[in-house]
């Protein structure tokens, strides 16, 4: 059929305008094969084969729109940014990373020891940063073992023992993973800071890391490890629930562990800033709340310690806002807190 010229002017206009897209896709697609083999090189991953590899930059393309896109709309105070799990789908980094399991709580609650100490204190500084007073140990990395409970529990324990012994010891994870298993921790299938304190004192402490490195797996209990206690505990401590006010008296006397709604998508990549959500309460991830502060601002935030590495967060921390309107706390870090005693 013959175009009159009308019509082929039109035609020729819609080749166009599909060429100039089909190129714009092709050019986007060459940058983002890029930019994965770059962050391929940075994190040195490595895939079975091609077709692995193919799904992977697909999910890293994806991962990397969300993040642009989240950004570009600058109505946040935080930032995210392409990290460690940029090829990871939000489940499946959900699946491996995130370990407190508040199915048992909810099941068995846990009873502390003693009474929550900090009931009456009044001498709370504007601010405060366990770094800063030499009771935190560098950043650690779970890797893909959903044992983040122990992280927790080990954080706060490290802290109470450089607190009370002027001396602060890396702690092994890896031994409440092989061997704190007759209760509801179950390695890296998750488990409670709680039991993990209460496994430490019937054990009569806990070893150091070096003595007994983290493996990132299962495994089984190392007893000739376990003969040489590094840090012991006398106790431990549940602050009352839904309290910001009684979390904060806590972390002014020592880091506390706390566990946090960690589902949202924005978690997985958040770079900087004051983290405001989106999240819920339904807890997940077991992290450690090592100080607090304001910024210049005026947003009062929660200085958290989490374990997934050095290139989550701000160097592997996290700073979340405190005194919501919500009772749980953001992320429901005032739902659960508890902390060891020395």
């Amino acid at each position: 059929m013959a175009l009159t010229p009308g019509k082929g002017l039109f035609f020729l206009s819609l080749v166009f305008i599909w060429a100039c897209q089909v190129t714009s896709r092709t050019l986007h697609d060459a940058s983002m094969i890029e930019r994965h083999e770059q962050w391929i090189a940075v994190y040195g991953r490595t895939y079975k084969d091609n077709a692995e590899k193919e799904r992977r930059f697909e999910i890293f393309k994806d991962n990397v729109e969300f993040i642009e896109s989240f950004n570009s709309a600058g109505n946040r105070s935080y930032k995210v940014s392409i990290n460690a799990f940029a090829d990871r789908t939000h489940k499946e980094f959900r699946a491996s990373r995130n370990g407190y399991k508040q199915s048992f709580k909810n099941r068995w609650p846990a009873s502390a020891t003693t009474p929550f100490k900090f009931e009456n204190v009044t001498a709370v500084p504007p601010s405060i940063d366990w770094r800063k007073k030499g009771a935190v140990t560098p950043i650690k990395d779970q890797g893909e073992c959903g044992c983040c409970w122990a992280f927790s529990a080990v954080a706060a324990m490290e802290g109470i023992n450089q607190i009370a012994h002027k001396k602060l010891v890396s702690l092994s994870e890896q031994e409440l993973v092989d061997c704190d298993t007759k209760g509801e921790d179950h390695g890296c299938e998750g488990g409670l800071m709680d039991e993990a304190f209460k496994f430490i004192m019937q054990n009569k402490g806990l070893t150091s890391e070096a003595n007994y490195p983290y493996k990132e797996v299962d495994g089984s209990c190392n007893r000739n490890k376990e003969q040489f206690p590094a840090a012991r505990i006398t106790g431990y401590e549940d602050v009352p629930v839904n309290n910001e006010k009684a979390l904060l008296n806590a972390v002014t006397h020592q880091p506390i562990s706390v566990a946090i709604d960690a589902s949202g998508a924005a978690m997985q990549f958040y770079s900087s800033g004051i983290f405001t959500g989106d999240c819920g309460t339904e807890l997940d991830h077991g992290v450690t709340a090592v100080g607090y502060g304001i910024t210049a601002q005026g947003t009062k935030y929660w200085l958290v310690k989490n374990s997934w590495g050095t290139s989550w967060g701000e160097d592997g921390y996290i700073r979340m806002e405190r005194d919501t309107r919500a009772k749980e706390g953001l992320c429901g870090i005032a739902k659960d807190p508890s902390y060891p005693t020395a």
